[in-house]
């Protein structure tokens, strides 16, 4: 009972909430304290709540480089709203499924344990709710991610008379269908609403860009450079530096929390890959095309050995698999090449990949493709290698209407990427390295998609395709 007297003295004041609610000076924060850009947020929100109105809406739109502390800070900032307000009500969600999960949730996971009143909310795979009887469905914060074939979770947030919640992690990538459907939710009269976007600024359009921009007079905006905050990686931002340029849109976004020059960063747009999504396709759009198998073979432990099937516009599920030895992995392309009647199959034969190619032709496999990411483009005046043009028609691809498997994990690769120029403006892909350092996962389920539109084949198992009258596009319907 004094806990919550005690508590109930920060409900418009959460600086002091994140002061007093944490154990600053102990454990794993002996050494730590509240950065300066985290504790300019915290103190705004405080100054609107102690001197503003519930008629207006607090909006706050944080642009920054990496590794500052943005997930810490959603993660102390829901933990403040749900402790100091009975019956708050909240959605946090981010540009990915998976970013969601494993980075923002889990760093809220993290803060509520180490939190003074966490005995008064059940932490839960998707929601964090009162566990006081009778109050578990109207305080609580949920995390959802979004969907533009689903939006009621952002069209339903009301909360008449009390608090509303609503952040956005990484959100320069959510589309802004979801900004649009969240703006028309947040009308409740005489609540407390308070929209909060964090992200690195990946696009130079979008409701995200518009914050800082045509939008700014809504919006309190903050821009943090990593190298000011003492938390981030200094060796890593060197690293970047060197190998991307001060200058660059890759450092300018990653460390500076500047927009790009070129564009979106995003190399395939969330929008694109949630319309390709488990999409249904009549078989007269795909039947007339080449049967192509992607190979991606793991090279480390914790990544996987991925088979993907594509026929034309349509893609078949995938098949992926953990700790295979070559001779294996063979076999198994072999078993699948057969039963897909493939009429290529492209292997990616760096490190070990070599010896299933290898293996893979001595059983007799027929189209098989010994592919190089690494090696020089077809088109090597666009693109700094084979990689970057097969993820780029990738690209055309789905512009064009295709398909991809309902796959959250497909989704997140498909959608981390980013990408930047060279000195003589060709295209050039994140490295893996890099996409590992930020916390991802190697894109094994996208690069084999990729690896599907490594060349073009002709069928060997159906008749000519037939000539149809189709939308104009850049992609070739009867390739690969």
């Amino acid at each position: 009972m004094e806990l919550a007297k005690e508590v109930a003295k920060f409900r418009n004041d959460p600086l002091k909430f994140v002061y007093f609610a944490f154990p600053w000076g102990e454990g794993e924060l002996k050494d730590k304290k509240p950065s300066k850009w985290q504790i300019d947020t915290l103190t705004y929100i405080g100054e609107c709540l102690k001197h503003g109105n519930n008629a207006d809406v607090i909006r706050i739109a944080v642009s920054s480089g990496h590794g500052v502390g943005k997930s810490a800070l959603v993660a102390m900032i829901l933990l403040w709203a749900m402790s100091t307000e009975a019956d708050c009500r909240g959605v946090v969600t981010a540009n990915t499924e998976n970013q969601l999960k494993t980075k923002t949730w889990a760093e809220a996971a993290t803060w509520y344990n180490r939190c003074i009143c966490k005995q008064w909310f059940d932490f839960n795979a998707t929601s964090i709710c009162s566990n006081e009887k009778g109050f578990e469905r109207t305080w609580r914060m949920d995390q959802v991610p979004w969907s533009l074939n689903n939006t009621e979770a952002f069209a339903g947030l009301h909360n008449q008379g009390n608090r509303i919640l609503l952040i956005f992690d990484e959100a320069s990538a959510i589309p802004d269908r979801i900004w649009e459907v969240s703006e028309g939710a947040l009308t409740d009269k005489d609540t407390q609403i308070i929209w909060l976007c964090f992200g690195n600024p990946t696009r130079n359009s979008g409701r995200f860009f518009e914050c800082f921009n045509k939008l700014s007079h809504r919006w309190k905006t903050f821009r943090v450079d990593s190298r000011t905050v003492p938390i981030s990686n200094k060796a890593q931002i060197a690293e970047w530096a060197n190998d991307y340029g001060e200058d660059s849109d890759f450092f300018r976004v990653r460390v500076r929390g500047e927009f790009p020059r070129a564009g979106e960063m995003q190399f395939i747009s969330s929008e694109l890959v949630e319309t390709a999504r488990g999409k249904t396709m009549q078989e007269s759009m795909y039947s007339h095309a080449p049967r192509v198998m992607g190979v991606d073979v793991a090279r480390f432990g914790s990544d996987e050995t991925v088979f993907y099937f594509r026929q034309g516009l349509q893609s078949y599920p995938m098949k992926t698999y953990r700790g295979l030895d070559t001779q294996t992995i063979g076999e198994l392309i072999n078993q699948e090449a057969k039963e897909f009647k493939a009429d290529a199959v492209f292997i990616d034969a760096v490190g070990i990949g070599a010896g299933v190619v290898d293996k893979v032709r001595a059983l007799g496999v027929q189209g098989v493709y010994e592919c190089n990411g690494g090696s020089q483009a077809l088109r090597n005046k666009e693109f700094v290698n084979r990689n970057a043009e097969m993820w780029h028609k990738v690209k055309e691809w789905l512009k064009a209407g295709g398909s991809i498997p309902d796959d959250s994990t497909l989704c997140d690769q498909l959608t981390n990427r980013e990408y930047g120029y060279d000195n003589t403006s060709r295209l050039q892909l994140e490295k893996k390295e890099d996409m590992k350092k930020r916390g991802l996962s190697s894109p094994d389920r996208a690069d084999a998609l990729a690896l599907t539109f490594y060349a073009d084949v002709a069928s060997n198992y159906l008749p000519h395709a037939p000539v149809q009258e189709f939308a104009n596009t850049e992609y070739d319907l009867w390739s690969v």
